[in-house]
């Protein structure tokens, strides 16, 4: 047997080189892909990159191989080479896979580099047995073997940590060139190594075969490094489009151009980094939806992109900004100290108070911040989420126009609200409200003439729960319809019974929420209360607020109508409270309008005595009755009394009392004679 001594071509080295570089470079574009996706978009991008990896390091392998001339023809077994590719692409996919991990220590980083290394080898290798000559074999040195092995894991490690080191970034940069420019000259090495551990042997009859003269399969090695190159350049495609149009259309406000709600749970998905200080300021804007509603959406949407240009100009001052939908923005800072972050939401409320000039309209709005920190406050980001949108609503609570810093009161509060949550949806079916009832008194008559049915809830653990306290929450989660039922039925049955006992029958009130109007239930639940109760329907009265009509007028009166032609009495509570009735008061079928109490607290005021005896005169205009709210003392009563108003309700007269209490009252009441007033059944 006689030893041939190959050669080795330059170029050809030098393209094995760059087509190691190339791949490198894509298996670090490629880690950020699979890193930052999820599901099945993250097995897709996982096996891509496996496929295009393995394939680009088998392909510097092969042509590695063909840079190295022997003097003899040589031919490649195209099963094992295939096997050799297989090795080639398992290798790489158990770098990408061990990517997905958020924590990678030293220990699974070895195990990782010692599996990949391992299929490395074996690609090596078994691309070597693949060259084919009959004339020819090869023998390997065992320590230079062992040392390519050995150089294959540590290229590995190398690899893995890189892969790391880089998931995070999907944009070019000379550290990534100059990493792939090291992890292709570690693989290099590698194989080279390898190649220096086989020596070519053949017979000694074979020796006068020899030439220097036979070429290199150009075809071949041109062929294989083009398909290489095209599966790279694929690859790039795949990961701009996805990078510049597909991400940016899922990650992007389409509106603003803002990163969205998604871009900002992927830059957060579940932790933030403790050793950071992180502030998370959740703005709202207050006047929005009046604008909306009466401007129109496109001027809403002309006003949510100007907040957000205006917000962008505070991310050079180290916040993100995210729109998470309609006039709600987030805006995350990093490295800034409670100090820093309450200066940051001054600068962005004053900057949002200065007026908009949007298609001739000059509009201004305010914004409401809640102001959430971490570590203080959590490290989870819907923890801190949580506190800062809850902080942005005691903001709103306290006035608007500022910001609210979160704190152990507030969390107090929520975790109360949430207890208070789970305890009301099993509060009706265990019988834990009652319904407590407030006379209405005709003072010219000197006699009660009704009662308003006022719910109350006895929590068996807690004790009396404020209707201020529970009442929003049945409103916000949609069971204060079923509970209005309830209180219907219940009402017209109790208003059955006393006023058998009667001469002169008093009626009951009951108050009505929007989210009835919503439910399109209204109309059943009036019928089925006084079907089941046997009540006459002119004996019950449905109290509406301002807020009801302002949601949507029309819908209120198309289903106000039937309930009226029944006979129910239709009224309007809190009256001057708000903003909007007046406009809509002569469409919708009242039969009596409530004054609100601020107006009887305040009634030694002139200005809103002038209002009380505008509204009493607006009410006589109409043929409506009327009744104030509020009252408390015998001045009150003589003033309302001189302008015009005889029918009241107060403390004056009782205060909100349970149905026993009421029948004594109204047996008490019914002895009352010949006063002015009735202080003597003061509950």
């Amino acid at each position: 047997m006689v030893t041939l001594h190959g050669e080795y071509n330059g170029w050809v080295i030098l393209l094995s080189f760059i087509i190691a570089l190339f791949v490198s470079y894509s298996a670090l574009n490629l880690v950020y892909k699979i890193s930052h996706s999820k599901g099945r978009v993250q097995l897709g991008w996982l096996l891509a990159g496996a496929f295009v990896m393995g394939s680009g390091v088998w392909t510097m392998h092969f042509v590695g191989m063909m840079a190295f001339h022997v003097g003899i023809p040589i031919t490649y077994d195209i099963p094992i080479t295939l096997l050799s590719v297989v090795a080639s692409i398992c290798a790489s996919f158990v770098a990408f896979y061990l990517t997905r991990a958020k924590e990678i220590n030293r220990l699974k980083l070895f195990v990782g580099g010692l599996v990949m290394g391992a299929g490395i080898v074996a690609m090596h290798y078994t691309g070597m047995a693949s060259m084919h000559s009959p004339t020819m074999s090869i023998q390997y040195n065992p320590l230079i073997v062992i040392l390519s092995a050995v150089i294959a894991v540590l290229t590995s490690c190398a690899a893995l940590y890189l892969f790391i080191k880089f998931r995070d970034s999907n944009k070019a940069s000379l550290s990534k060139w100059a990493a792939a420019a090291l992890m292709g000259l570690a693989v290099c090495g590698m194989h080279y190594t390898g190649m220096g551990a086989a020596s070519f042997w053949c017979g000694e009859t074979a020796v006068t075969l020899l030439t220097e003269d036979i070429p290199i399969n150009l075809f071949l090695l041109i062929s294989v490094t083009l398909v290489t190159l095209l599966i790279m350049l694929v690859t790039w495609i795949a990961i701009y489009v996805d990078r510049t149009v597909l991400e940016r259309m899922a990650f992007s406000d389409p509106l603003t151009g803002l990163a969205n709600r998604h871009a900002m749970n992927r830059s957060f998905d579940d932790k933030l980094d403790p050793g950071h200080h992180y502030g998370l300021l959740f703005l709202d804007l207050d006047q929005f939806k009046i604008i909306n509603d009466t401007l129109g959406h496109d001027i809403g949407d002309l006003l949510v992109q100007a907040v957000a240009k205006r917000l962008q100009s505070h991310e050079n001052k180290g916040a993100q900004t995210y729109r998470l939908g309609g006039d709600e923005f987030l805006l995350v800072s990093k490295g800034m100290l409670r100090d820093e972050v309450e200066q940051l939401a001054n600068r962005i409320l004053e900057d949002i108070r200065k007026p908009y000039l949007l298609e001739g309209n000059e509009l201004y709005i305010t914004g409401s911040i809640g102001i959430s920190l971490s570590p203080d406050h959590g490290t989870k980001r819907s923890s801190l989420l949580i506190a800062a949108d809850t902080a942005m609503y005691q903001a709103k609570r306290r006035g608007k126009n500022q910001y609210c810093l979160y704190d152990e009161q507030m969390e107090r509060q929520l975790i109360r609200r949430m207890e208070l949550e789970k305890d009301l949806r099993i509060a009706l079916m265990r019988d834990q409200f009652i319904i407590h009832y407030q006379p209405k008194w005709d003072a010219s008559e000197n006699r009660a003439i009704g009662v308003e049915a006022l719910l109350r809830w006895n929590h068996p653990i807690l004790g009396r729960i404020a209707p201020d306290e529970f009442i929003p929450i049945a409103e916000e989660t949609g069971l204060i319809v079923p509970i209005t039922r309830w209180v219907l039925g219940q009402a017209c049955r109790d208003c059955f019974e006393w006023n058998e006992n009667l001469e002169e029958p008093l009626s009951v009130s009951v108050n009505m929420s929007v989210s009835v109007f919503d439910s399109k239930n209204l109309e059943d639940m009036v019928t089925s209360a006084l079907l089941h109760s046997g009540l006459e329907a002119a004996l019950l009265e449905l109290e509406i607020t301002e807020t009801i009509v302002m949601h949507n007028v029309e819908d209120v009166v198309a289903q106000l109508k039937p309930i009226r032609e029944m006979g129910v009495i239709i009224s309007m509570d809190d009256f001057g409270a708000g903003y909007s009735s007046l406009g809509s008061i002569d469409l919708i079928p009242f039969q009596t309008l409530k004054i609100d109490k601020l107006y009887m607290q305040q009634s030694d005021m002139p200005s809103k005595r002038a209002i009380i005896h505008t509204i009493i005169m607006l009410a006589k205009q109409l043929n409506l009755d009327v009744i104030a709210e509020g009252v408390e003392t015998e001045q009150q009563i003589a003033f309302l009394q001189s302008a015009g108003c005889s029918w009241m309700q107060g403390f004056y007269f009782s205060k909100p009392m349970a149905r026993a209490d009421l029948d004594l009252w109204l047996q008490q009441s019914m002895l009352v004679s010949g006063r002015h007033t009735s202080q003597s059944l003061i509950g």
